[in-house]
């Protein structure tokens, strides 16, 4: 994947005689998004700030990566034994803030999140659209760690056309007692699931989800952002 290549061209045609379906949810790994949309940074180009090379010589890491991880920052959320948790400018909480080495093309380049996770993933919907004549959703992953469990999950950094969370409040469960706060995650299940067949290093960058009963909505990955005043962790 090279910036400007034409990402819902490339999948269609792989999809060959298995075209798009209505209900289809075309899951997509950050990576060629980002790709596509020229956010791969090459190292030679980053002039590290103090701060960074300070940062990068406290946890043994390249000053430019950590440059860029300062810059991909809205704010620093924990840093120590050099591991660094930082909030996105999209409001994610995660690793480096996004920032990665892996599968990035070249020996000496990182790629970066794109910039606006959701309308990546609502413009892809429409070329799909447009091109399949189905009405498909669209989720955008990326690896994330968890706070209180070992191993990292797909998670959905950008979602179109499907509900990001199903709300289970003011429902009874079978023993008549209402539920209040429970509130599933669907888009981030639907991330996990296809990454059972994407795999890490497998070149498999895309799944389609197919036969789930999902509603249709208008609401984006924003919607897992929690507000600051709600988080007991920060």
């Amino acid at each position: 994947m090279r910036a400007g290549d034409d990402l819902a061209g490339l999948i269609a045609r792989a999809l060959g005689a298995d075209p798009l379906r209505d209900r289809d949810v075309v899951v997509v790994a950050q990576k060629i998004v980002s790709k596509a949309e020229g956010r791969v940074i090459a190292l030679s180009s980053v002039e590290p700030s103090a701060r960074a090379r300070q940062m990068a010589e406290e946890a043994g890491r390249d000053p430019r990566v950590m440059e860029l991880v300062l810059r991909e920052s809205r704010s620093i959320v924990r840093f120590e034994r050099g591991v660094l948790i930082a909030e996105t400018h999209h409001g994610f909480v995660c690793a480096n803030a996004g920032v990665d080495r892996s599968n990035a093309g070249a020996p000496d380049a990182v790629v970066l999140l794109p910039l606006d996770p959701d309308a990546s993933a609502a413009r892809l919907r429409a070329e799909l659209g447009d091109r399949s004549g189905a009405d498909v959703a669209v989720v955008v992953t990326d690896t994330f760690g968890r706070a209180w469990r070992e191993g990292h999950v797909n998670v959905a950094i950008g979602v179109a056309g499907m509900l990001a969370l199903k709300r289970y409040a003011g429902q009874f469960d079978p023993d008549g007692y209402e539920l209040r706060v429970t509130e599933i995650a669907l888009a981030d299940e639907v991330a996990a699931a296809a990454e059972l067949v994407m795999g890490k290093l497998d070149r498999c960058p895309v799944a389609v989800v197919r036969g789930l009963e999902l509603p249709g909505s208008d609401e984006t990955a924003q919607t897992y952002v929690r507000p600051k005043e709600k988080d007991l962790f920060r």
